[in-house]
């Protein structure tokens, strides 16, 4: 048997992490839904609507992103100096910037994605689903030692000691 150059009968091929297929999948298909419901809104109201409604959107999104992170960054500080953890100041300043990101992008869905992250009254829910996330993430990942002992196999054992002033 004969094996190509540079590998090896028992070499394995490392398999692609899930989310990666996903983001493959969707920078795919992202241009391609951006053109269809841009050709679609240009044949329902006309191309200069279309043009003028599109402008619209992304400097009424520039503006929106500007205020609202000018005003999450105030409340940041305000958390830092008051001693207070500022993690929903945090979780909102990172939906500000992925918003943002959207909102630069060219088109009408990446348009209304960026400002579900960036509107006031649409962040809450945002901000649940990125708790949601990051909680399912950590927690499936990064496993904690219960009264047991490690509940993961790889986990060595708690470290004990004693503090000393």
């Amino acid at each position: 048997m004969t094996t190509p150059i540079g590998s090896t009968p028992y070499a394995r091929r490392r398999k692609r992490p899930r989310w990666l297929t996903y983001v493959l999948v969707g920078l795919v298909l992202a241009p391609i839904i951006e053109i269809a419901v841009l050709i679609a809104v240009g044949r329902t109201i006309g191309l200069g609507w279309t043009l003028a409604a599109w402008l619209l959107l992304t400097l009424l999104g520039t503006w929106l992103m500007r205020r609202e992170g000018s005003r999450t960054w105030k409340a940041l500080r305000e958390a830092s100096r008051t001693g207070r953890m500022p993690s929903r100041e945090i979780a909102d300043g990172v939906l500000i910037l992925i918003g943002g990101a959207f909102l630069l992008l060219p088109g009408f869905v990446s348009d209304v994605i960026g400002l579900f992250f960036v509107l006031p009254f649409t962040r809450g829910l945002a901000r649940r689903l990125l708790e949601a996330f990051v909680t399912s993430r950590v927690l499936v990942r990064m496993p904690f030692p219960g009264p047991d002992g490690p509940s993961n196999p790889g986990a060595q054992g708690t470290i004990r000691g004693e503090v000393i002033d």
